[in-house]
């Protein structure tokens, strides 16, 4: 479980807001306790933002969840290796963002660690797709944020891999492996992502 980097992320995100609600807030009190009027509306605008600041530190691991429930309850998604770099490779998936199911995106998504599998171009990577929304009251037909995360980062057996690996229709894994060499362009996109058009995916997807 410690190579899951979506995790991590959520860790590091609550840390720097509890940091930033405390700061925030003391400062909020120093300036109270100066007693001029320009200081109570200061500390009014900093409290605001070290209540805002606590809600997410708050909210951030419950909108995401436990690993296990991840795992359990994310669709299984075909991801591979497209680039590999000094300190880590960039994954190529193919991942449903639509609300409801039914908008199928090329996602790419840089990773530290890869444990389990060869760092190589093409090499299939088996994951579960991280879907949610950055508020409750988000509005739009597809997520956003998206994200692969690899069944690797759940278990360090190969065989429950490889089931995964396998598990995944091969016309999937096809389509990704057609489209490793537009990475680059996916990665520029907005949210690193690329829309496909139905004539694009695997009949059993239509």
């Amino acid at each position: 479980m410690s190579a899951n980097e979506i995790m991590a992320d959520v860790r590091r995100l609550r840390v720097v807001a509890l940091v930033s609600a405390i700061g925030l807030g003391a400062v909020a009190a120093l300036l109270i306790s100066i007693g001029h009027p320009w200081s109570f509306i200061i500390a009014v605008v900093l409290a605001i933002g070290s209540a805002t600041a606590l809600w997410v530190a708050i909210w951030a691991p419950r909108r995401v969840g436990s690993v296990e429930k991840l795992y359990a309850e994310s669709a299984l998604v075909p991801a591979m290796i497209a680039e590999t770099r000094a300190d880590g490779v960039t994954l190529l998936a193919l991942i449903d963002i639509g609300k409801p199911a039914g908008k199928y995106a090329l996602v790419a998504k840089n990773v530290r660690r890869l444990p389990g599998h060869p760092v190589e171009t093409g090499e299939r990577v088996p994951a579960v797709s991280v879907v949610l929304d950055r508020t409750a009251r988000a509005a739009g037909d597809t997520w956003q944020v998206v994200n692969p995360m690899p069944i690797a980062w759940g278990t360090a057996d190969t065989a429950v891999i490889e089931d995964a690996r396998n598990a995944i229709v091969e016309s999937e894994w096809a389509l990704v492996a057609a489209h490793l060499e537009l990475v680059a362009k996916v990665r520029k996109n907005a949210n690193h992502r690329l829309l496909l058009e139905n004539k694009d995916l695997p009949d059993h997807l239509r």
